[in-house]
């Protein structure tokens, strides 16, 4: 690869075809390295070296696209709406990304073509954000975009995490969410936003929240914490509801991953959560319900499965 324009790269994340002509390689020479896998394109008139775009996530394959349709715009631009989220390395669950989200900063209509989404809107002072030479909107602006593309579920995941890593906080989301009276498609903002919670720590809790609300079963406690008779924190739950003596625990692989101690495998960590799951069980006299990725696309089910173990006079 030419070490010119792996020094692009490196500023920019991708390279253009004016500045690879610039060096002297003519159209033949592109479409014999792109063939080869040398070079990947990344949209047209923009590229990146094959072993790095490779070695990349689907996150970062949209992210170097991004980096690409900036570099590439006719006009002043700032990242936003899901782009900027990704930026922000906020989880973007099953999300489409196949646009780019970008927001004039001359405030005039926008359009979508070409796989790029323009958006046009007043930005105020401070809501963009110099990341590493790449101008994006702010965490909190980020967040209630986000609230006008994805559904409640969807936008909840992203601000969520938003909350829980304080890059913006409810504060500064009421406040700003108060200026937005002229924006488009915020029906639900209002919704998403009394739903968030900072507690939640992975799109797993976040989507189980989620269900048990859309499930209409009562409002848990979230990351409850679970004390020995001498009061000591020695546990705690994903979800609780301390008065129906019932506690859900979420088990994702990327949960059971953090879990894993040196030189412990994932059986290891089962027998541990079994213990545990023991122990918080005999202080509390809850039931436990454990909860995995799949039956979260069950959620009429899942709920009945929690609702059934509620203690029948306190339900």
């Amino acid at each position: 690869m030419d070490p010119a324009l792996l020094q692009i790269c490196d500023r920019y994340g991708v390279f253009l075809r004016r500045e690879a002509e610039a060096l002297g390689y003519h159209d033949h020479a592109i479409s014999a390295l792109v063939k080869s896998g040398e070079w990947r394109r990344v949209r047209h008139g923009a590229y990146r070296d094959g072993a790095t775009w490779d070695e990349m996530t689907k996150e970062q394959h949209y992210a170097v696209r991004c980096r690409a349709a900036v570099r590439q715009a006719r006009t002043k631009v700032v990242l936003s709406h899901k782009s900027s989220a990704n930026e922000w390395a906020a989880p973007l669950w099953d999300v489409d990304l196949t646009y780019v989200d970008l927001t004039r900063r001359d405030e005039r209509s926008g359009r979508k073509e070409a796989g790029i989404s323009q958006h046009c809107g007043t930005i105020l002072d401070g809501e963009v954000e110099d990341r590493d030479g790449l101008f994006v909107m702010s965490a909190t602006r980020t967040a209630l975009e986000v609230t006008t593309l994805l559904d409640v579920e969807h936008s909840l995941v992203v601000i969520d995490d938003l909350l829980h890593r304080t890059l913006t906080d409810p504060e500064r989301l009421a406040t700003r969410y108060a200026l937005m009276n002229d924006w488009p498609e915020t029906l639900h903002t209002d919704l998403i936003l009394r739903l968030a919670d900072a507690r939640a720590e992975s799109v797993g809790e976040t989507r189980l929240r989620y269900l048990c609300w859309a499930q209409r079963l009562p409002a848990p406690e979230v990351n409850y914490e679970v004390r020995d008779e001498s009061g000591r924190v020695v546990a705690r739950v994903d979800l609780a509801w301390p008065s129906l003596g019932v506690f859900v625990e979420f088990d994702g692989e990327i949960k059971y991953g953090r879990l894993l101690g040196d030189g412990e495998s994932a059986k290891d960590v089962v027998v541990r959560e079994q213990r545990r799951e023991e122990m918080i069980c005999r202080l509390t006299g809850w039931v436990c319900v454990r909860v995995v990725w799949a039956d979260l696309a069950r959620p009429r089910q899942t709920a009945d499965r929690i609702r059934a173990k509620f203690v029948p006079a306190a339900a």
